[in-house]
Formats: structure tokens, sequence, C-alpha cells
């Protein structure tokens, strides 16, 4: 399980898709330039705590010699995508649908879904490698 690379794609993930909401509603200029790169910090910790907190401890319990990433993937990802799309979902409902908690949750959807797949394909990615 290469963590590392999976926290950098999904902190760079992440910070694209929250800026990207924000920028549709309310514009992005010059000025925000040194914000947008100091938020990496935070929304690498956030990210990182999502993952390390609810994602590896899936694939460390789960992960047996005839139980690959992709049987883990195919096992578990329906239950926590379902579950992280209602909490989400609920999340921009009780915020009266502010645009910065809209950009957080979608973010969170996002990247922690892609990260699952990006844990799914490494096992196919060493494989062809050898």
């Amino acid at each position: 399980m290469n963590l590392p690379l999976n926290l950098a794609k999904s902190s760079f993930l992440a910070l694209v898709i929250f800026w990207i909401v924000i920028g549709s509603k309310e514009g992005l200029d010059n000025d925000l330039v040194v914000l947008i790169l100091l938020s990496f910090i935070p929304i690498f910790l956030v990210v990182a705590i999502v993952i390390i907190g609810t994602i590896c401890p899936i694939y460390w319990l789960a992960k047996k010699e005839d139980f690959n990433n992709l049987k883990i993937f195919k096992t578990y990802f329906p239950y926590y995508a379902t579950l992280a799309f209602l909490i989400c979902a609920f999340g921009i409902i009780i915020s009266n649908f502010d645009i910065y908690l809209i950009a957080f949750y979608l973010s969170a959807f996002i990247t922690s879904s892609q990260s699952w797949v990006w844990f799914a394909k490494e096992d196919k990615l060493r494989n062809e490698a050898t």
C-alpha cells in the first residue's frame, strides 16, 4: 500500500476540487493565490486523517494472501461510498447549502472515493511492472 503517494495525489485532488467549487460561485482573484497555496496544509491534514482513519484500517484488517486490494475494493467500497455520500449530503443540507461546506464535503467525498480506486489499482500496477 503506497500511502504517501496516495496522500499526495488525494491532497492535490481535494485542493483543486475545493477551489474550483468556491471559484465557480465567488470567483478567484489573483490575491487568493497565496491563500490557495497555504490551504494545501490544512487540506493535506484533513485528507490524511480521513484516509488513515477510515480507508487504511479496512485494507489493513482485510488484507490476506487470498484477499488482494481489488477484492477488498469490490467488497467494502460500495458500503463506504454509500455511507460517505449520506454523511456528506446530510452535512450539506444542514449547512443550508453554504458554499464553503459544499466545497468541503464534495471534495471529501470525491477524494476519498478516488483514493479507494488508487489503492485498488496498486496490485494491478505492481503485477504489470514485474
